[in-house]
């Protein structure tokens, strides 16, 4: 059998967003070498964790050769019924005051209440896409507006009267971000071994379950993949309910992590977790992706965000720097996409 001749082209395309980003690393590094401390490294990946679960569901979507607008506002909306009913007993102004203490249960019921509300919201927009045949783009936009909107509600509609954020939240729930394990001389905070363990999770279902068969199937061709016996609206819906379960569970921990949850939480969330799956190379044009390609995409655009923040580079500028990233990393895919044709 012939040797496949090695295509110094084709690997400087599959791997040339990393080059580039690496570069942007190695210039921050060089500009102030503290960027490297242990602390920031933890820091960088305790705020990758909650984003990087949001990606771990929107990763499927894109396999589906779809998208979801709507995570943000989701995470908005579900992270602020949590924390409201997760506010201290001792709080005057809680948004529930019949609630007089908050246990490790009252924690597991807020945490399926999101899982739920979250879910509802991820199935209506597969629904969306399997049965009604609307575009992903058109539905998780109609969906982000109605989640922003109910979200707003809700925080303005405190029994208080005040339209600030929900805030003095009960220290059984922040420990979910605050509290962590000691290995060493570090501490590894529990979100990050949450974000990994749900991550090995969902490599297992992409790559060893038939719900991952299915989803690369119809991602890949939707018409082989119904030839095949492949029942394309029930894969649709189960890829959008597990990227719903992953909201939720990411809702509720960023809640947690961000302490205070008000109107603006979630926004442009969703923006770092479809970059975070095309940096790690899920294509938009469906069919290709790996569970790890996600992970190493969220935890190197976190890194550059948060090493912008460090150099104290101009807010406004990082966000142009962001939007370059995502079209430098779309048109890398299709490139690919063009190549492979």
């Amino acid at each position: 059998m012939e040797k496949k001749k090695f295509n110094f082209g084709e690997f400087l395309l599959k791997y040339a967003l990393y080059f580039i980003l690496l570069v942007i690393l190695v210039v921050i590094v060089c500009i102030n070498p503290k960027f490297l401390s242990v602390a920031n490294i933890i820091n960088i990946l305790k705020q990758a964790s909650t984003k990087g679960i949001l990606a771990l569901g929107v990763a499927g979507l894109i396999v589906l050769a779809g998208t979801d607008l709507s995570v943000g506002r989701i995470l908005g909306l579900t992270a602020a019924i949590a924390a409201s009913l997760l506010q201290s007993p001792t709080f005057p102004s809680r948004y529930y005051p019949q609630i007089t203490q908050v246990t490790g249960l009252s924690v597991l019921i807020a945490l399926l209440i999101s899982i739920a509300i979250a879910t509802a919201f991820s199935a209506f927009n597969g629904f969306g896409m399997a049965k009604l045949h609307m575009h992903p783009f058109i539905v998780t936009l109609g969906t982000s507006l109605i989640a922003y909107g109910l979200c707003c509600i809700y925080i303005e509609n405190q029994p208080s009267g005040s339209t600030q954020a929900l805030s003095s939240l009960d220290q059984h729930y922040l420990n979910l971000a605050t509290s962590a394990i000691k290995i060493g001389n570090v501490r590894i905070p529990w979100l990050i071994i949450i974000y990994l363990a749900l991550a090995a999770f969902t490599w297992v279902m992409w790559n060893k379950t038939t719900f991952g068969k299915n989803m690369f199937a119809v991602g890949g061709n939707t018409e082989a993949a119904e030839v095949s016996g492949i029942s394309v609206t029930k894969t649709i819906m189960s890829v959008f309910i597990y990227a719903g379960i992953m909201y939720g569970i990411g809702s509720f921990l960023e809640g947690a992590r961000v302490q205070s949850v008000g109107t603006s939480t979630g926004i442009n969330y969703e923006q770092d977790a479809i970059a975070s799956c095309v940096i790690g190379g899920v294509s938009f044009n469906g069919g290709i992706g790996t569970v790890q390609g996600v992970v190493i995409g969220t935890i190197i655009l976190q890194a550059i965000n948060y090493g912008l923040y460090f150099l104290g580079v101009n807010a406004y500028l990082q966000y142009v720097i962001r939007g370059i990233i995502i079209i430098v990393a779309v048109a890398i895919d299709v490139r690919k996409y063009i190549n492979k044709r």
